[in-house]
């Protein structure tokens, strides 16, 4: 198998890559990082394979406060252009989203905490998907939303947010929960975000979250099996 370059975006200190970098690592895959809050530049897509965009508490558009949102869309757009393989992670999923032309917006209700996510009818039959059950438990944490992007594949769902994954082109990936947690980084978010753990239908409080830490082993091996279908194209 190709050694991969993988590169991968980072927004705030609490939002790493949890187990993906475990998969890089196993795989013997390279690795390289732009960090937006120590104001690092972003890489010529030209010199990775793939670009996963991780997530953070920032808006899509907010670019009054994250001006470098701007260069991060066009370097999306560049890689999606390219062919890269580009996985986007909650606020990534939103911004590839806006990339692609579909609007992100305030969902009708934050989901923070496990919940159930359910293949739609195109997630049933589609192969990415093949080794997870129809219906599973994951981990959320957002408030915003996205419209599908046109010609993308709706992959799940949830009861509260109807577009939780989708995939374009066969090898752009927008997940809109988490996958990629780790006890480590449950508790990072949980205590770095603590504010938005604010009574509602949709939102777990510390406790309840923390509790079901040990699911994030059953999500890490989901993930494993997506990203060594994208590896092999």
């Amino acid at each position: 198998m190709k050694t991969l370059k993988i590169h991968y975006l980072q927004h705030v200190p609490f939002e790493g890559l949890g187990y993906i970098e475990n998969w890089i690592s196993e795989n013997n895959h390279q690795i390289s990082c732009t960090k937006f809050f120590e104001n690092e530049d972003l890489p010529n897509p030209d010199h990775f394979d793939w670009l996963i965009v991780m997530g953070g508490p920032m808006s899509v558009n907010d670019y009054e406060k994250h001006p470098w949102l701007k260069l991060e869309k066009k370097l999306i757009r560049n890689a999606i252009e390219k062919g890269k393989t580009v996985i986007g992670i909650c606020l990534g999923a939103q911004l590839i989203a806006s990339v692609l032309g579909a609007k992100v917006y305030p969902g009708l209700k934050k989901e923070i905490g496990w919940y159930p996510v359910h293949k739609t009818k195109a997630g049933l039959d589609h192969s990415l998907l093949s080794d997870l059950p129809e219906t599973f438990t994951a981990f959320h944490w957002h408030g915003d939303t996205f419209d599908l992007p046109k010609d993308s594949v709706h992959l799940l769902q949830t009861e509260v947010c109807p577009n939780q994954a989708f995939l374009y082109n066969e090898r752009v990936l927008g997940l809109q929960f988490h996958f990629e947690v780790t006890p480590k980084s449950i508790s990072q978010i949980t205590s770095n975000c603590k504010n938005e753990l604010t009574p509602d239908e949709f939102i777990q409080s510390e406790e309840e979250i923390l509790l079901m830490n040990g699911e994030s082993k059953r999500l890490n091996s989901y993930l494993s099996n997506i990203l060594t279908k994208l590896e092999k194209g």
